[in-house]
């Protein structure tokens, strides 16, 4: 039986990109959202995937309503 694929985006954004980031959200029905200062280890998962900005602002994004997010290291 093959191994689950990891998706733990936490530990994939920190590890690949850095640990504060600027995230590019793209939403079903062609919006966009640019999060800048994003710090790479506060991301958890779940219905809403929260995470934390430089400054203490938490966002919060239903991921039903997620396509894809760009990140980039600062």
């Amino acid at each position: 039986m093959p191994k689950p694929i990891n998706t733990n985006l936490k530990s994939s954004v920190t590890e690949k990109v850095g640990d504060i980031t600027t995230q590019i959200i793209h939403f079903v029905g062609g919006e966009k959202r640019t999060f800048n200062n994003i710090v790479s280890t506060s991301i958890r998962q779940g219905q809403f995937t929260k995470f934390q900005q430089e400054d203490g602002t938490w966002i919060m994004v239903n991921d039903k309503n997620v396509l894809c997010i760009e990140v980039f290291k600062k």
